[in-house]
Parts: structure tokens; C-alpha cells; sequence
């Protein structure tokens, strides 16, 4: 089969190039993030950012610059499957600025889908009512989880940026297996450091889950609020959404593991990626 030109490429090029042409700025304006030399950053941004990702076409990395699959993997099953509010669990360092001295980033992420609740078949946390309603409901509107609770966020060292996901099970006319798609919902993003690292992280997980629910994977449906391009980041965006675009690589998920909380970062894999050179050294603010 002939590989096409990725059209995670298509859909990055095009969203920053309406941020960039289409945006406002808030320059002047009061903004938290800080660059290291305390400056304001300020950004250009877009408003409801709607990004649609077919994974049965392909997988959405990016071959402008490479993504790092398995780190984005590994962050993923920190917060999904161990369920981890610590850095100690992590094997990169990304978290590092907003960890305590003891590693805790408080009540965020991993820790809010760790919590147990008490429902009608049980007590459960939120990933596991995930795979119980797709295993035991699949057609429930109500497969969702919230990482956005207000009452902890006093003691969330970073509110979640991206802090919901719905899913949601469609049955393709002719096919035996039912699809699983799902929306990510984003309340903020640094377009630059963050689009695709999220966006490949969230297609893993439906893979995954997809796989241990013996379903197929459908859409992944990215929204986001304020989709945003750091002052400092502009000339580097220009110049990446400039880059040659390569074909989209072969997606490789270990066909054995039939349980969520047996998959590792190694059980993930691209093939036949090419993509052009790392940008290094991106300013973040914090």
C-alpha cells in the first residue's frame, strides 16, 4: 500500500497558520505564564480550536520534527494507568518544574482518575468505569472522565490543560467490531510544545483501549479552548509549517496485551518514520 503524505502534518500546518493570520494577541494585556527571565509571555490565539483525526486512516504524529512516542506514551499511562501524581514514576523529566520537594505534583492528573467513587456496580475510579461501560455498555453516552475538579484545584501544583475525555462507541454498517472514537477536551495549549505530543499520546490510549475492548479505533476528536503560539515560539512555528511533509509512519501496538495495565512504553512503535529535524532548546513558560 502506497504511504500518503500525513495529514497530521496538513492539519498542524493549517491550524497555525490561522493562529498566526486569524488570532489576537494579548500582548499587554495581564497574563500569568512568565518566560525564565520573568518577562510577560504573552500569545496569539485561537478561540475553539477543533481538530479531527481519523485513526483508521493513519497515525497522527507529526514527521515536520519528530514526537517522541514513547515518552508521550509513558506520561500517558503515568496519569491512566498508574495513575500517578509523582515524577519518581515518570521516566523524563517534564513534570520537574512543578513537582514538591518530594515529587507530588498534589491532587492533578493521575491522582483525580485514581480516585474511586461509589456507582451502582461498584466502587470503581474513572478508568476503570471507562473499560467496565465500554466492556458492559459500550452505547452509554456517559463514558467520559473529568480531570477538572474544582474543589482539589487549590491543591493541583498545575490545573490540567488537557482534562477531558468522552468517549463514545459507534457500529460501522458492514464491519463485525464496533469503533471506538473519542473527543479530547483541551482548556489551553502551547501549540508548539504540546500539540502533538497530546494528540499522539490521546490516539495511543485509544488504541489501546480499542485493543483490550476488542473493538477497532474510529476518530479522535481534539478541542481546544485557547489554542496558542507563544511570542518567543512565532518564528520557530514559521519556520517548521515550512518543513517538507513525509508520509505518515506504520503504527505498531503489541498485539498480545489483552489487559490495560499490562501495557509499557515498549509496546508501542512507528515505522518507516521520517521526519525532519528536532527543534532543541524551546523556550517554555511557566
Amino acid at each position: 500500500m502506497e504511504r500518503s503524505m500525513s495529514l497530521a502534518d496538513k492539519i498542524f500546518i493549517d491550524m497555525c497558520r490561522d493562529i498566526l493570520e486569524n488570532g489576537t494577541s494579548t500582548e499587554g494585556e495581564k497574563v500569568r505564564p512568565r518566560w525564565e527571565d520573568g518577562t510577560p509571555a504573552y500569545t496569539i490565539k485561537k478561540f475553539g480550536v477543533v481538530n479531527r483525526y481519523d485513526l483508521r486512516e493513519e497515525f497522527p504524529i507529526l514527521t515536520l520534527r519528530p514526537t517522541a512516542l514513547k515518552s508521550a506514551t509513558d506520561e500517558m499511562l503515568w496519569i491512566w494507568q498508574q495513575k500517578s501524581n509523582n515524577i519518581h514514576d515518570l521516566h523524563s523529566h517534564i513534570w520537574d518544574e512543578w513537582a514538591d520537594a518530594d515529587g507530588s505534583i498534589g491532587k492533578a492528573y493521575g491522582y483525580q482518575l485514581g480516585v474511586r467513587h461509589q456507582y451502582k456496580e461498584g466502587m470503581m475510579d474513572q478508568v476503570d468505569r471507562v473499560i467496565y461501560d465500554l466492556k458492559n455498555n459500550p452505547f452509554s453516552r456517559r463514558i467520559m472522565t473529568n480531570l477538572y475538579v474544582h474543589a482539589d484545584l487549590h491543591e493541583m501544583n498545575l490545573y490540567p490543560c488537557a482534562y477531558s475525555m468522552t468517549f463514545n462507541v459507534t457500529q460501522q454498517k458492514g464491519e463485525k467490531k464496533l469503533t471506538l472514537n473519542a473527543i479530547l477536551n483541551q482548556r489551553s495549549q502551547d501549540v508548539l510544545a504540546a500539540n502533538n505530543w497530546n494528540v499522539v499520546q490521546y490516539a495511543v490510549l485509544v488504541h489501546m483501549l480499542a485493543q483490550v475492548c476488542d473493538m477497532q479505533v474510529g476518530e479522535l476528536v481534539h478541542v481546544i479552548a485557547d489554542a496558542h503560539i507563544y511570542d518567543r515560539h512565532v518564528p520557530i512555528i514559521r519556520e517548521l509549517i515550512e518543513r517538507p511533509s513525509h508520509p505518515a509512519p506504520d503504527f505498531w501496538l503489541n498485539p498480545d496485551i489483552k489487559n490495560f495495565y499490562e501495557f509499557t512504553r515498549n509496546d508501542v512503535r512507528v515505522d518507516n518514520y521520517e521526519t525532519g529535524e528536532q527543534i532543541k532548546d524551546i523556550p517554555i513558560a511557566i
